[in-house]
């Protein structure tokens, strides 16, 4: 083995890591436990209104008899980004199933709000014009990031303009203009981690955006550590069942109305059903998040000890993914797998795996790529709930393929 990039000293342990933590300002009285938070919350009325399941609306729009209310709800919604009160007005305004999704998320999450979109690039999108309206088009970001987040900002396709740095540098590339720093911990493919607390202080008084994807709420909450938003895929973990697309921003109730106003226009809403299968999903969050996670730290353990593995990458928080590099063909592997599904995608119940520099990172200019540490042999691997011996029996057989086996 040529080297081994991998410490499990404090990877994720369940019975270390009680989840027993403040549940930001949407807390009850007595501050409950993230697994009690994540079956209720959003839930909290249905009893009161005969339900046990959360109901799905897919109301387009809502009849309203009082026109002039009407519109004096939508100018205080134009002019401030409030959620409207009283009865839903129309579906690009806001949907009551969706809502509920974000208020678990945003207890989770420990903010005082979120706000869901279709995709987590449209999420992502949604912040970025949300500062170049206030003419602070300029980001600071750190590599690597999900592929398309780094295209977006390196394109400049909604006018930004980005300035990549390592964390140190920080401080020295913010400029009057400058109105995000973005960056992911672990990060997205090779899970290399960052100390928040240390990148929130360097932002001074910029919004630090966090994408808390792979750690999901169960191993970190940003927002604790200085990040103002916390930007998720939610297609990933926070669905966990593969079956959904969508994205979120949990943060401050005054960066979320201009989120909301952004939605409004551009029309990124979140459908019902997706909402509701989030919902869902959060209920099962850390039960899943610790079951695929006990599951990784076995496999990366394994693949530090075969030879045919050049190096493994583990993040230090835990979590369920690994990125390893093979001394072989990864493209042998990625054929050779027949448990574990070679797909796009991550943080479903089922493992999948993929080649970054081919698929998820190929957008990425190649010299950019390597520099961020995404070589051409890396294999990133989404660990699922399956038995970990009949995954490890998987990824034996494919390593068995490649040229250095």
């Amino acid at each position: 083995m040529d080297s081994v990039v991998y410490d499990t000293a404090d990877a994720y342990d369940a019975d270390a890591r009680d989840d027993r933590r403040g549940t930001g300002a949407a807390s009850v009285a007595r501050p409950r436990a993230l697994a009690t938070e994540a079956v209720h919350a959003g839930r909290e009325d249905l009893a009161a209104l005969g339900l046990h399941a959360a109901p799905i609306d897919l109301s387009t729009t809502y009849p309203s008899y009082d026109s002039r209310g009407e519109a004096a709800r939508i100018d205080a919604f134009a002019a401030e980004g409030a959620e409207p009160e009283g009865p839903p007005v129309y579906g690009r305004l806001g949907n009551p199933t969706v809502a509920r999704f974000e208020t678990a998320l945003a207890r989770l999450e420990g903010t005082e709000s979120a706000v869901a979109f279709a995709s987590g690039m449209a999420a992502l999108s949604a912040v970025l014009l949300v500062r170049s309206a206030m003419g602070l088009r300029h980001v600071v970001a750190v590599r690597p990031l999900y592929g398309c987040s780094d295209h977006l900002l390196t394109a400049g396709l909604l006018g930004s303009e980005v300035t990549w740095v390592d964390p140190a540098g920080i401080a020295d590339a913010l400029r009057p203009d400058t109105g995000l720093v973005m960056v992911e911990s672990p990060a997205n493919p090779t899970l290399a981690e960052l100390d928040l607390r240390a990148v929130a202080h360097a932002c001074g008084s910029v919004p630090l955006l966090a994408d808390n994807t792979f750690a999901t709420p169960v191993l970190q909450r940003p927002v604790e550590q200085g990040a103002r938003l916390v930007l998720h895929s939610a297609t990933k973990y926070l669905g966990g069942h593969g079956d959904v697309m969508a994205g979120v921003v949990a943060c401050d109730e005054e960066f979320a109305r201009g989120l909301r106003q952004v939605r409004f226009a551009t029309g990124g809403v979140l459908h019902p059903l997706a909402g509701y299968l989030l919902l869902r999903g959060l209920s099962t969050l850390p039960v899943r998040v610790r079951a695929a996670s006990s599951n990784a730290a076995e496999l990366a353990r394994r693949l530090a000890d075969d030879p045919r593995v050049a190096r493994v990458h583990y993040p230090r928080i835990g979590g369920a993914m690994i990125a390893f590099e093979v001394h072989g063909d990864p493209h042998d592997v990625i054929a050779g797998v027949r448990l574990i599904t070679p797909a796009v995608s991550l943080g479903s119940v089922d493992s999948l795996i993929q080649h970054p520099a081919s698929i998820s990172h190929r957008i990425v200019p190649t010299e950019d790529r390597h520099d961020a540490g995404v070589s051409d042999r890396l294999l990133r691997l989404s660990v699922g709930l399956e038995d970990v011996d009949d995954l490890w029996s998987d990824l034996d057989g494919a390593l068995g393929f490649t040229s250095g086996g």
